[in-house]
């Protein structure tokens, strides 16, 4: 009697999650970042048997906790890029909330491991840095807020997004981490600026930046001494940044051979900051090059996606995403070679680190979820809706 009097409703049978999430996802993208891993792996077989050999441990021990720690990543990026952008947005809301308390109680609890900065949790097996996991969680949440501002009656969320930008920033130079916090203000100012800032705020704005980084040179001994070891014309043959310039000067187009690289036995970070000077020495310039033509790939084809979306929310949130990744690997580059101050910054997926491959893990889960095709991100189905 229902289907005579109102019709039959056809059933729409759904589609299973795994064919749904590979249908959708780019696969360019992703391909990019398991080949990147990998390097990774490659790299750290070289690159961290010096450090096993002078802590006495096995000569593989880093590369197992690499290879864990990788699989831990790779299983929360699928597991992430699976999820709707309400779900990020949740996600990463609770994220940055969870790391911003965990910022405040650094200078308390946390430690430096000798290096001056005071930006991780020990916990005797492993360490934690919040700052890496407070990233993709600020980019989802300035997205949020200026994507809200742009309703009707919305919130300023332009406004509170650049006070909880500047608390970020703040807390970031207490440790001191001024690399981070950099990546952070860069990160929203992107998003700021594809929401529809205009130029002379942007410019006021990077002002005020440049006036910090006057105030954090003449304040802090460890940021001055970094910027003065920059602007040396003279190169230390004997500090990090002589061995890398060496390293890479030595590797040419192809480099010296596999396992015959030197720097690794000289740098202390040739497993984490200078994996790039390793990959230089060992595999020459085509090696490095191919690493830069996959970080490429990811941002370029994830913004080429985003700028089909009509979604604010998703539009703005990855572009801060796909933004702060690649210009984390630009950094870590541009610091090998000299030509950005030390940033003590990893290499996305590359460099050895727990928390960085996580952190890159859930980073691009999230960018890999917002930039899937939906179709009601299309015109053509917002008009067929309307009729």
């Amino acid at each position: 009697m229902t289907e005579m009097v109102y019709g039959s409703i056809p059933s729409r049978v759904s589609e299973p999650v795994l064919p749904r999430w590979w249908r959708t996802i780019d696969k360019w993208s992703l391909t990019a970042i398991m080949v990147l891993f990998g390097i990774g792996l490659l790299l750290g077989l070289a690159a961290s048997v010096p450090l096993a050999t002078r802590n006495g441990l096995d000569d593989f021990y880093y590369v197992q906790r690499q290879a864990f720690f990788g699989a831990i990543a790779m299983v929360v990026m699928v597991g992430i890029s699976m999820l709707p952008p309400s779900a990020i947005r949740r996600l990463g809301t609770v994220g940055f909330v969870l790391t911003f308390i965990a910022l405040m109680l650094l200078p308390f609890i946390g430690t430096d491991f000798g290096k001056g900065a005071v930006r991780w949790f020990s916990f005797g097996f492993a360490s934690v840095q919040p700052s890496e996991f407070l990233k993709p969680g600020f980019m989802v949440l300035a997205g949020w807020l200026m994507a809200a501002s742009q309703d009707l009656n919305g919130p300023p969320g332009k406004s509170v997004s650049f006070v909880i930008a500047a608390c970020v920033v703040m807390l970031l130079a207490i440790q001191p981490d001024f690399g981070q916090s950099a990546l952070i203000l860069f990160g929203w100012g992107v998003i700021y600026f594809v929401a529809g800032a205009p130029m002379t705020l942007l410019v006021v704005i990077g002002g005020l930046v440049a006036f910090g980084g006057t105030v954090a040179y003449e304040s802090s001994e460890h940021f001055a001494r970094r910027i003065d070891g920059f602007l040396n014309p003279e190169i230390d043959p004997r500090s990090q940044i002589g061995y890398a310039t060496n390293a890479i000067q030595e590797g040419g187009f192809l480099g010296v051979g596999v396992g015959e690289g030197q720097v690794k036995w000289t740098l202390p970070d040739a497993h984490t900051d200078f994996i790039i000077a390793v990959a230089a020495e060992e595999y020459g310039l085509i090696l490095v090059l191919l690493i830069i033509a996959l970080y490429a790939t990811i941002v370029v084809r994830s913004l080429f996606r985003l700028m089909r979306e009509r979604d604010p929310f998703v539009r703005l949130a990855g572009t801060g995403l796909a933004c702060i990744f690649g210009v984390q690997a630009m950094i870590n580059m541009g610091v090998a070679v000299r030509l950005l101050p030390a940033k003590g910054m990893t290499l996305p997926f590359v460099s050895y680190g727990g928390s960085s491959v996580i952190a890159a893990g859930i980073t691009v889960g999230m960018l890999l979820a917002l930039t899937r095709t939906r179709p009601q991100g299309q015109m053509g189905d917002i008009l067929r809706r309307g009729r």
